[in-house]
């Protein structure tokens, strides 16, 4: 069986400076897979890379069997891969559903001219994505909330909404950049039954970067841990938290 995500000899210099270095990583359809490494490993930059934030410098990006290696971030999103970010990034000041309604662009459109004249196509559209972005916000418990503005929702809730946000884009993969910081324990354990959840019922390929443990052990099936931009070890989680190069890494010993 093909990869969903299948990276080849990535690698991205800053200045001279080697961000990521012969980054390759294999995730199978449906797998919940995480990212791990002490600050400034590179982590952040493969999600941009990922994503057409930066155009790596070598390497092949495949999605699905398909080369998107170098295309925009908004090419990229179409293509099948959605993120959250480390500090979140909601539309503050717009409700709870638009925000989610953002989310919808990538299948629901109408013109321009249908939107300023009020045509029937416009109020069709409308009702489909309230009515999907609805159905979104009740899988997160959010639908109470839905007029709210989102930045008066609690944090743990926010980060909901950016997950529902960015599963609006209906993406194959879901990229999570440290989707437990700034939680609590009891919002983290209610984090990884959420993520589990949308793994599950989504039929979601995830991967994440997170420092919480607990919460990589817990949930994640596979790891790849870098270090200095460059993989230090990979494979199934429990084998990869054992190995003492990784433990020496994240304790400095």
């Amino acid at each position: 069986m093909a990869a969903l995500l299948e990276v080849k000899n990535l690698g991205i210099s800053f200045g001279g400076l080697r961000a990521v270095d012969d980054f390759e990583i294999s995730i199978n359809k449906g797998r919940l897979y995480g990212l791990i490494g002490p600050n400034g490993a590179g982590k952040t930059t493969v999600f941009n890379l990922l994503t057409g934030v930066y155009k790596p410098s070598e390497g092949v990006i495949k999605l699905d069997s398909h080369n998107i290696t170098g295309l925009k971030t908004v090419e990229i999103n179409k293509a099948g891969i959605a993120r959250t970010f480390q500090n979140i990034r909601l539309f503050k000041d717009l409700s709870v559903i638009d925000n989610v309604k953002a989310g919808l662009h990538n299948h629901f459109k109408y013109s321009t001219i249908e939107g300023i004249l009020r045509m029937p196509s416009f109020f069709k559209t409308e009702k489909a994505m309230t009515e999907k972005a609805m159905e979104l916000l009740k899988v997160f418990e959010l639908d109470q909330e839905a007029e709210y503005l989102a930045a008066n929702l609690p944090y743990g809730k926010q980060r909901k909404l950016e997950i529902a946000r960015a599963l609006a884009t209906d993406p194959k993969l879901l990229l999570l950049d440290e989707p437990a910081a700034g939680m609590n324990p009891n919002e983290t354990k209610e984090l990884m039954d959420t993520i589990r959840f949308v793994r599950d019922n989504f039929d979601m390929t995830i991967l994440l970067i997170e420092h919480d443990m607990k919460l990589v052990s817990g949930i994640c099936e596979e790891l790849t841990v870098l270090n200095f931009g460059r993989i230090l070890a990979q494979g199934p989680t429990g084998k990869v938290l054992n190995d003492p190069q990784v433990i020496t890494a994240y304790l400095g010993e």
